[in-house]
């Protein structure tokens, strides 16, 4: 229960850790869509005094988390189906083109991240700690991004990465695996050199994500004695 979290204490965390440790927990679900976000039981929660808080929850509605409502309070947003198809489209447009880019441009360095992100992740996957999986696919992603050497493309990628992992995060169980094997046959052509088969299995990345997000808006409507899909 939201009365419950609240009451757990983390250590002490800087204004801007606090913005990022809401915002995750809005992705992984610990904030549910529609919730009440007080400044009291936040600040406890995350131990920083009210005052970040209030800054936290302004940032955070200026990126779409959450809702101010006049003499009511803040709530958890939920995405809309416009919104969601907005960066669905935006991702399966640019990301192909971060690979292409990374193939040719990345550096030693960003290679080196990429294949650690990807060590992060199976440990993840294999524990069992799927909690930890959307920060560490939005961070795969953003390293492609700042790997292909346009600060355009990688600033774009920043910006967006955080809800399209909002986006995803339901998913997360039912594909992680699956989307773990294909981070690492897009990280393999991009240490090829190989612009057109990482554009190419980015892409079909993408649009397998896409399906699965697009299939569970579906799956309330199927009778209960359906069988629930398998992963995409």
């Amino acid at each position: 229960m939201a009365g419950d979290r609240a009451s757990e204490k983390a250590p002490r965390r800087s204004p801007q850790e606090a913005v990022r440790a809401v915002r995750e927990d809005i992705i992984r679900g610990v904030h549910a869509p529609g919730e009440r976000l007080t400044e009291e039981s936040l600040a406890a929660r995350y131990g920083v005094s009210r005052v970040p808080v209030r800054e936290a929850l302004r940032v955070l509605e200026a990126e779409g988390f959450v809702e101010a409502k006049p003499y009511v309070g803040v709530f958890v947003r939920e995405l809309s189906e416009a919104e969601a198809e907005d960066l669905l489209e935006l991702r399966a447009a640019i990301e192909p083109m971060c690979a292409a880019r990374a193939a040719v441009k990345r550096t030693p360095e960003q290679l080196g991240r990429l294949k650690e992100l990807l060590n992060l992740g199976w440990d993840a996957v294999q524990d069992g700690r799927l909690a930890e999986l959307p920060r560490l696919n939005s961070r795969f992603h953003e390293v492609i991004a700042e790997a292909s050497g346009s600060e355009v493309l990688g600033q774009m990628i920043r910006q967006v990465s955080q809800k399209i992992a909002w986006v995803y995060a339901v998913e997360l169980p039912r594909r992680a695996e699956d989307s773990w094997t294909e981070h690492d046959q897009i990280v393999a052509a991009i240490a090829d050199g190989d612009a057109d088969r990482a554009a190419a299995l980015l892409a079909e990345h993408v649009a397998k994500a896409t399906h699965a997000y697009r299939r569970r808006e579906r799956q309330p409507e199927q009778a209960p004695e359906d069988p629930a899909p398998t992963a995409a």
